[in-house]
């Protein structure tokens, strides 16, 4: 999909197209343009089927959004999800101007109630730069927490895309979207700056801030300027990139680490771990956690609390201990429910051998395992084949390290906490 196709989705005739693409989502493709080509010419066409499919992909990420929003493939990949989004638009609206009148708080004739709102407690008209926009995730959970958005990015498509989400969602007067280079963006005229460099390179994906796009010094530099900053960034980012006095945040939607943002000019710094969509919040300490024997349980930590290196926080909250000094697997004797920490019955504790689980599974009766692993260099699913279990019943298997010997934890069919 090229900048004139795109247009001309805008356009009245473009939106019929797009919404037969619609209806047409699921069924065999080569039917689907097919039917469309019958009133359509082929650019029109193949935008409206790209951006419905797009639309249907993106469901997952922006809910009932996604189905007035426009997307480009790259720009739906890099593009946040809607909670984590909200989630950092609160952090960096939150203030003390709760009970000023909507005029003072620079939201003219502001409602006092919806679902686009912020709730009390928030801060509200921060003028933020967004120095590559992408698509507009982050403008917009941004716009609808009050804040006006000047967003900048390089390919005029994406600009294209990004300006019509934010009219499409009602938030053209709160944003505006241009072309341009996030080098030449003036952080130090807003009162924040957020940026989200694209991680992609010709190649695929990166995992070198150097190789982002802005690179990291160029980064780096905005964030110098700017009196508060935040910088989407890869969960994997190496802890020597972080600069100093930033305070770093892992976000976990549902169990699984989405991302990572680095925070300047904000109370706090050094590592936070958070879990959406309950808003939990993890920060450190110094708590260093013991080693020690296999107790009744094993706790696996959330992975944003692995990735923050909160594992000695976990483990301070279960009363628990490590086992082994490298691995984040805490055993424990209590049965502590944490949000922190999924929770594992033990059963049996064995040296890693394929023939012993095989004879120990086997003999429980179970034919379904779930397996998990942490410095275990063992293939799982050909393990799974080598097990060749039949019985009617499930557990779960971690392998591991227990103080550098090579093991297997047999845990009970329950389901973890």
């Amino acid at each position: 999909m090229d900048l004139d196709a795109f247009d001309e989705l805008l356009t009245p005739r473009g939106q019929r197209a797009l919404a037969e693409a619609v209806e047409l989502v699921g069924t065999d493709p080569v039917a689907a343009a097919t039917r469309l080509r019958k009133t359509y010419d082929a650019a029109l066409t193949s935008a409206a089927l790209t951006q419905a499919g797009l639309r249907e992909r993106a469901r997952a990420k922006f809910g009932e959004d996604a189905g007035r929003m426009y997307f480009t493939p790259h720009g739906l990949e890099q593009s946040t999800r809607t909670e984590v989004a909200e989630h950092r638009a609160r952090r960096l609206t939150a203030g003390t101007q709760a009970d000023a009148p909507p005029h003072e708080l620079g939201v003219a004739d502001a409602p006092l109630h919806g679902p686009d709102v912020p709730p009390r407690g928030l801060r509200r008209g921060l003028r933020v730069v967004d120095a590559c926009c992408g698509v507009g995730g982050d403008f917009l959970a941004l716009a609808r927490a009050g804040c006006t958005v000047a967003a900048v990015d390089t390919d005029p498509l994406t600009v294209a895309v990004a300006r019509a989400n934010a009219d499409a969602l009602g938030l053209a007067d709160r944003v505006t979207v241009s072309v341009g280079d996030a080098a030449e963006v003036r952080p130090e005229e807003y009162d924040v700056l957020f940026a989200d460099p694209a991680r992609r390179t010709s190649r695929g994906r990166t995992f070198d801030p150097i190789a982002y796009s802005p690179p990291w010094p160029v980064v780096l530099d905005l964030v110098a300027r700017a009196s508060r900053a935040c910088v989407k960034v890869a969960p994997g980012i190496p802890y020597e990139f972080i600069p100093g006095g930033a305070e770093a945040e892992w976000v976990s939607y549902k169990g699984e680490v989405k991302e990572a943002a680095l925070w300047t000019g904000q109370e706090g710094a050094g590592r936070r771990a958070t879990l959406l969509p309950g808003g939990h919040t993890l920060t450190a300490t110094g708590a260093e956690a013991a080693v020690g024997p296999v107790g009744r349980y094993v706790y696996e930590p959330d992975g944003a609390a692995i990735r923050a290196h909160l594992v000695g926080e976990v483990s301070e909250i279960v009363n628990g201990r490590l086992l082994d000094p490298m691995i984040a697997y805490i055993t424990g004797d209590d049965p502590i429910d944490t949000p922190w920490a999924a929770r594992y019955e033990v059963e049996d504790v064995l040296p890693f051998s394929g023939k012993k689980l095989r004879a120990a599974l086997r003999e429980r009766q179970v034919g379904n395992v779930t397996i998990k692993k942490r410095a275990s260099a063992v293939d799982i699913e050909r393990l799974r084949s080598d097990l060749r279990l039949n019985g009617e019943k499930s557990a779960t298997i971690i392998l591991t390290r227990i103080i550098d010997k090579p093991s297997v934890i047999i845990c009970d069919t329950s389901p973890p906490a």
